[in-house]
């Protein structure tokens, strides 16, 4: 068992409220109960010795080991083909009848069974509770065992006749299976005091799996896109679905906090949080896919936010919220935690959330725009709110900020931010004439009108023949690449072709897109980063726009081999091509959504 695996040799499971991360290896390294934010049950991925982990290996020698997902399920398997036979772990999370109401109580079900020969599983289960914080009592009895703790407990339950050993606090077992026979553990954590889970047996567990299947298969059935990549589309669209949080309708970044951008560097945030401008722009994915129930619960929660008011930022909106909706994300550095690979500090919360954004106005006035009836949705009040927020942009939108990606490098006039503030007024002034509704039309349109005027004026450098990050600067942005999505500039006007061309020139190495150049343009922070994949796939959407068929395609093929073997993506890919970041990042996925669906249009058309 490696002390840290690549980032990206994991699966990721779920039940629509909270999530895992499973190695290739057979082991839990991430689970955070009972939200995606909070403190990590197994956080192996961030401290091998003080995380915890749930594992279920094979260390025979010559052992081969593959994982992969059921298709168009969350359902994972990883086989174990060892010389002696071969033999295989399902690791899924059932889900609740109702997954929209809030639970405290998660399960983990880990499902062996052998189809050849003989296969000696070894199983070791070591919670470690509030990221490795707090120690626990343990209570064995044969094949269960009780973790108690003062923040949550826990309960393994193994079927199978398999009798766990105690091992200090935590447990073990060995598991010898022939081939047609199986076993099982299930791992439950609750609140602390709750009563013990009903003891499954293999009729429950296998309702269990037959209804997590179902599922799945129900909900990708509904998918509408029949495009060249399905498989790809729809691993993304299951992703998106899984870092979604039933109960409020919110997505968050990441699964996953801590994870460096460069090994041993600084870069290393908590992305368990849902940010406006990632899931704003989830919508138009799914909307596009079909999903619109996910969609308009996320624009049902954005409204709320919106009608909440009561941000730290003291702005209508602020970039990212719990998904709970509650603004406060303090963030502390957990110093107990080495970081994956030595990648420290390890951070928990995440302090960025006060930073002024303007580009996060266009991106929910984005996602609203797109609500098939919005009248119904929000209603007459939802609308009033909405004006003012749109009022308050136009008193606010001309001040630098600190930009889409979070620099902590001292604000500017960010191009980006101006862009999505166009998109902000554009879209309102069109709603409000769509549906009838009263907004000062005079004010929304003198503001878009001088938005794009001031962008053309100052965010277009005549020498670099290229729109650049911020005003008064010579640097590239790969953000930019929106602009033909939103429809600031058409896909083939000269500005934005010569754009293109220099970004092909500094921000592209071999079909993957840096975000911009930190030597170029400092962003407070120390070390460099790798390719963001979200811009890659940007760069797709853009070049299928613009004409550039055989590139877009090429591009496209090629970022796919990036993902991982179960089709996974993490926020950037390193120089060597290992995934680095959060991981897996919904910005990528839905970004991989939206570009193969442009393409697909493009090469029809």
């Amino acid at each position: 068992m490696h002390r840290y695996p690549p980032i990206a040799d994991h699966g990721l499971i779920g039940d629509l409220q909270a999530c895992a991360l499973v190695s290739a290896e057979g082991v839990v390294d991430w689970f955070c109960s009972p939200r995606f934010d909070s403190p990590s049950v197994f956080g192996r991925l961030l401290d091998s010795e003080r995380g915890g982990h749930f594992s279920i290996t094979v260390d025979t020698p010559g052992t081969t080991v593959r994982q992969l997902y059921l298709a168009d399920t969350a359902v994972l398997l990883t086989r174990f083909l060892t010389p002696d036979g071969v033999g295989e772990v399902a690791d899924f999370m059932p889900l609740a009848d109702d997954p929209t109401v809030p639970s405290d109580r998660h399960t983990l079900v880990r499902v062996l069974r052998v189809v050849r020969g003989t296969v000696r599983f070894a199983l070791e289960c070591r919670p470690r509770f509030d990221y490795g914080r707090e120690s626990h009592g343990l209570v064995l009895d044969s094949g269960t065992a009780r973790f108690t703790g003062t923040t949550a407990a826990a309960h393994l339950q193994v079927l199978g006749a398999v009798p766990l050993e105690r091992d200090g606090e935590d447990v073990r077992a060995l598991v010898e299976l022939s081939a047609g026979q199986r076993a099982a553990a299930v791992f439950t954590v609750d609140a602390p005091g709750a009563e013990p889970p009903a003891p499954e047996d293999e009729a429950s567990l296998t309702a269990a799996f037959d209804s997590v299947r179902g599922f799945w298969h129900e909900w990708t059935g509904r998918c509408r896109y029949r495009g060249r990549w399905q498989q790809q589309v729809n691993r993304s669209a299951i992703t998106l679905k899984l870092l979604t949080y039933a109960p409020s309708g919110a997505p968050v970044a990441a699964a996953t906090m801590g994870l460096p951008e460069q090994v041993g560097g600084e870069r290393n945030w908590d992305y368990r949080y849902t940010w406006v401008r990632d899931a704003s722009l989830s919508v138009r994915a799914m909307v596009d896919l079909g999903f619109t129930e996910e969609a308009d619960a996320f624009r049902r929660w954005l409204g709320a936010r919106l009608r909440a008011g009561g941000t730290v930022s003291g702005e209508p909106f602020q970039i990212m919220y719990r998904v709970d909706g509650d603004p406060h994300l303090r963030e502390q550095v957990l110093g107990h935690l080495e970081g994956w690979r030595g990648s420290a500090p390890v951070r928990a919360g995440n302090g960025a959330a006060d930073q002024l954004q303007l580009d996060i106005y266009g991106e929910a006035v984005f996602a609203f725009a797109q609500a098939r009836d919005l009248a119904q949705l929000a209603g007459y009040d939802g609308w009033l709110r909405f004006s003012d927020a749109v009022d308050w942009l136009c008193e606010h939108w001309d001040r630098p900020d600190e930009g889409i990606w979070e620099t902590r490098g001292g604000r500017q006039d960010f191009t980006y931010s101006r862009l999505m503030c166009w998109v902000a007024f554009d879209r309102a002034v069109r709603m409000a004439t769509e549906l009838s509704r009263p907004a000062d039309l005079t004010r929304w349109t003198a503001a878009r009108d001088a938005v794009l005027r001031q962008v053309m004026e100052h965010g277009w450098s005549a020498e670099r023949r290229a729109f650049v990050q911020h005003y008064g600067s010579e640097v590239l942005d790969a953000s930019l690449l929106m602009m033909p999505i939103v429809g600031f500039v058409a896909p083939r006007d000269p500005r934005w072709l010569s754009t293109l061309d220099a970004m092909d020139d500094e921000l592209v190495s071999d079909s993957l897109v840096y975000r911009y150049d930190p030597a170029a343009s400092p962003d407070g922070l120390r070390g460099s980063e790798g390719t963001f994949s979200l811009c890659s796939f940007l760069y797709v959407d853009a070049l299928a726009r613009a004409g550039r068929l055989e590139q877009a395609r090429y591009a496209f093929d090629k970022m796919l081999t990036y993902a991982n073997h179960v089709g996974l993506f993490a926020e950037e890919i390193g120089p060597t091509g290992e995934q680095l970041g959060n991981f897996p990042q919904a910005f990528t996925h839905l970004a991989l959504i939206t570009a193969a669906m442009t393409l697909d249009a493009a090469l029809d058309r």
